[in-house]
């Protein structure tokens, strides 16, 4: 199991980070949560913190007042000292206990955030150390806008704490939270992938959208894509041809570990809604609101792609409210959206829904393979895998050239064309 130690000065973001990485189903636990717990009215801690500081540290309820404890420590360096000596063996002993349950449950990787880790001197404890760091008049002013410090009271509460710089020597990781907190956000998913494979739990990185022959618009070969996604680093991809799926299911017959049966639906809208592990084909021109029916009907993965795509395939977004939250997955990045505002879009409506995030080349050539993937934890290829895989999922691409619209163009009037007879 890999123990890692996020750690960071107050008011460095490294909360932030430790949201991020339990909502994408990370065990972490929280030093100051289990301070918070090792102070509960009828604890020894509650009671040995009493002891030192007398009942004016109690709020009314006789719970801990927070705030009137923190201004006594402020104000007294042996005070702040009395208190750590009295909690932190407290801390470190419900930790224990909480890595030793994680570790009977099986575990490969585990986050204790921690903010006075080296302080502590604890750092040995751990096999990584991840430090947030910010800007000090940053920190500052977070202080004064979501704690109500005064700037002189922010000041103090830094200064107590070692310097950024000695602890940045310290770790192993240090990502830099000066910029916004989408930044911040894309940092911590790379790292979070990075500690993953360190922690031997590996990555599969799949394809959720792309055609093949199968698809009016595409002449590609679907063993020549399988063995050129596989190539270029994809474990796994979803055929997911247009108003198709012989193609999809031939393929996932013969490579049923790599190959997710699909199938883009041109809806009676004429939006586009996939289906991932289909069995039985849902015929173009069905209402968008019945294909997903008839998905889920087959056990399979409701799946909108480009939700704000211009023009009749996304309807520039017209549906994506509605359609949303009754799929499963939003795919909050197409490569072949040449406005970056489009994949923006998507991304914030999944948010909005709390959907799944997948994403998909949406390629129709070889030469688009690889260009997104959605990197999560190997599962077996079953439909109720993918859903909790992808909970926990990073969805990563790059658009892909203007030029793969021609390709396509191509694909339609060659395959319109009579066949040529063979002589």
């Amino acid at each position: 199991m890999l123990n890692v130690a996020l750690t960071g000065n107050v008011a460095s973001g490294k909360s932030t980070v430790a949201a991020y990485w339990a909502n994408s189903g990370v065990p972490l636990t929280s030093a100051d949560e289990l301070s918070r717990q090792v102070v509960l009215p009828g604890t020894p801690g509650l009671q040995a913190v009493r002891n030192a500081f007398t009942d004016e540290v109690l709020a009314p309820d006789g719970t801990l007042d927070r705030a009137s404890l923190r201004a006594v420590i402020l104000a007294d360096e042996d005070a702040r000292r009395k208190l750590e000596e009295i909690l932190h063996p407290l801390i470190w002993e419900q930790r224990a206990r909480w890595l030793k349950a994680r570790r009977v449950d099986g575990e490969g990787l585990v986050v204790s955030e921690i903010p006075l880790l080296f302080e502590t001197g604890r750092e040995g404890d751990f096999d990584v150390i991840v430090f947030v760091d910010a800007r000090e008049s940053e920190r500052i002013q977070r202080l004064i806008q979501t704690r109500g410090l005064n700037a002189e009271e922010a000041s103090r509460l830094i200064e107590v704490q070692m310097d950024a710089s000695a602890k940045q020597s310290k770790a192993d990781y240090v990502l830099s939270n000066n910029g916004t907190l989408e930044d911040l956000s894309s940092l911590a998913g790379d790292l979070l992938q990075e500690l993953r494979l360190r922690a031997g739990m590996g990555i599969l990185r799949m394809d959720l959208h792309l055609h093949t022959v199968g698809s009016f618009d595409c002449l590609s070969d679907p063993d020549a894509v399988l063995d050129t996604a596989l190539a270029r680093g994809l474990g796994r991809i979803a055929i997911t041809d247009h108003n198709e799926l012989d193609v999809a299911l031939r393929m996932a017959d013969s490579y049923p570990d790599l190959v997710i049966p699909g199938e883009e639906v041109k809806t009676a809208e004429s939006i586009d809604v996939i289906g991932l592990y289909l069995s039985e084909v849902i015929p173009e021109g069905t209402p968008a609101m019945e294909t997903i029916e008839r998905i889920r009907e087959q056990g399979g993965i409701p799946y909108l792609p480009h939700p704000y795509r211009a023009g009749t395939k996304g309807a520039g977004g017209r549906f994506a409210d509605t359609l949303a939250p009754l799929c499963d997955v939003v795919e909050i990045f197409n490569a072949r959206l040449h406005q970056p505002r489009q994949n923006e879009l998507a991304e914030q409506l999944a948010d909005r829904h709390g959907s799944l995030r997948g994403g998909g080349s949406d390629a129709h050539t070889l030469g688009e393979l690889g260009s997104v993937s959605v990197e999560v934890l190997p599962h077996p290829n079953q439909a109720s895998a993918l859903r909790f895989a992808l909970a926990s999922g990073h969805v990563t691409g790059t658009t892909s050239r203007r030029v793969v619209h021609i390709a396509s163009t191509w694909a339609k009037l060659r395959n319109k064309l009579p066949e040529v007879p063979n002589r």
